[in-house]
């Protein structure tokens, strides 16, 4: 019997398990016969008896499988359904692992979910916090997530759990070069969303940090980029917009020197006295739900869908902007078959979005008549001379060309209203040697 009959509705076939996992876990499929009925079980790798196989069953196998193999955790520092304890109520966590040293003592609290169920994540921490387990995992078999529980208001995301034979602080600590975000990167590797870790980061701490969610968000990311951006063209340079082990005070400093570096770098986005406005304590929690981000892929789509949420909290309906879809974009600029010898104008360019697509589909072409390679990596590589110049030519000048006319306009715009003051006040004869005098300056 396959996963996929057992999930039904569910679907799997995009999982965080590997095919020969499965395939294990399928082996040991038997089936019974239950009130007439074809009953799938499996012998429990924990309880060695025979378990009715239910979807959220059937992750907890598949992920015990993984403890077991990849992780090196031995079955005797492992308990299923273990009771927690809150006042006169228990529950049960799913899978507990205990203590190398303290064998009665929560390590890792695991809760399980079946596929596409994504709720029992506060329920993870509420055990964690009655153990004292300082380490939690989430998982639906298709996503997951792994915490560390600082203190009971705050669990920072942490990019794996400690294998048997390490600790803790070897996976906090851990420090990263560009390459080893691309094979840590929680989008790819959890399938979530960039939008999806705002909100988390919304429900744990920016809620109720008493700051601007949009501004300190696009800092963080701003920073982020700064940081990949630098360190994609360096192989041996460590990332610095992560928690590698510091204090909370000392993460700050550290953060903000580089957030420093970045305004300075890209000047008129923020002005220069701009500063990162969340708390040390915050910012942790932050840069731990962030740092395990690859945002540079092959056209920035990663940082597209968390912007227009984001937008759409500050009332962009309100204020007359909308977001295209960037898959129609995509289309749109497929349609146009933009060339390198083309002006780009888009005079209504609001998140850029039209703009940015065409420069990274006439970067594609020149890339690929200099038989140069396109890959995942496309937006943070060092440009060519000639995507450089394209750029300069034939989109910035035409942006400085609008920018001028529309700065010329709003002037025109305002002699106007001054000019009919004056024919109010003084007559129109006034009125018009006074214009005449202002196209002469």
């Amino acid at each position: 019997m396959r996963l996929n009959e057992i999930f039904k509705n569910s679907g799997y076939n995009d999982t965080q398990f590997a095919d020969i996992e499965i395939k294990a876990l399928e082996n040991r499929i038997k089936m019974k016969i239950v009130k007439n009925n074809q009953v799938p079980y499996v012998v429990c790798l924990i309880r060695k008896k025979d378990i009715k196989l239910t979807p959220e069953e059937a992750v907890r196998q598949l992920f015990l499988d993984k403890l077991i193999n990849n992780y090196g955790y031995s079955i005797d520092r492992m308990q299923l359904e273990y009771p927690v304890s809150f006042g006169s109520e228990t529950k049960r966590a799913d899978v507990v692992i205990f203590d190398k040293d303290r064998p009665t003592v929560p390590y890792i609290m695991v809760e399980l979910k079946k596929p596409k169920l994504t709720d029992g994540k506060e329920q993870l921490k509420s055990y964690c916090n009655a153990t004292g387990a300082p380490i939690g995992v989430w998982t639906n078999g298709i996503q997951i997530s792994y915490y560390n529980r600082k203190d009971p208001n705050y669990f920072e995301d942490i990019t794996d759990i400690p294998k048997s034979t390490q600790k803790l602080s070897d996976i906090v600590n851990e420090q990263f070069t560009y390459n080893d975000l691309k094979n840590v990167d929680k989008l790819q590797k959890e399938k979530k969303s960039l939008k999806d870790l705002i909100l988390e980061m919304e429900d744990e701490v920016l809620a109720n940090a008493g700051v601007d969610v949009f501004e300190e968000v696009f800092k963080l990311i701003f920073t982020k980029l700064y940081d990949e951006l630098t360190t994609a063209r360096d192989s041996t340079a460590y990332l610095r917009f992560r928690n590698a082990g510091y204090t909370d005070f000392e993460l700050k400093e550290k953060i903000t020197e580089v957030f420093d570096e970045a305004r300075n770098k890209w000047e008129g986005v923020f002005d220069k006295d701009s500063k990162i406005m969340l708390s040390p304590s915050h910012l942790s929690v932050c840069v731990a739900s962030l740092q395990n981000v690859k945002l540079f892929n092959s056209n920035l789509d990663v940082v597209d869908d968390a912007f227009e949420y984001l937008m759409s909290k500050s009332s962009k309906g309100e204020k007359g902007q909308y977001f295209t879809p960037r898959y129609v974009i995509d289309m749109c600029v497929k349609m146009m078959n933009p060339k390198e010898n083309e002006f780009v104008i888009d005079t209504a360019a609001g998140s850029a979005g039209f703009t940015v697509h065409s420069i990274f589909y006439v970067w594609d072409e020149i890339r690929k008549r200099k038989g140069l390679s396109v890959g995942d990596n496309f937006t943070a590589e060092e440009r060519t001379n000639d995507e450089i110049n394209y750029v300069q030519n034939k989109v910035a000048s035409m942006v400085k060309e609008i920018y001028a006319t529309r700065k010329k306009s709003a002037e025109l715009l305002d002699y106007a209203k001054q000019a009919l003051e004056i024919a109010i006040e003084q007559g129109e004869n006034v009125a018009v040697k006074w214009l005449e005098g202002k196209e002469n300056e």
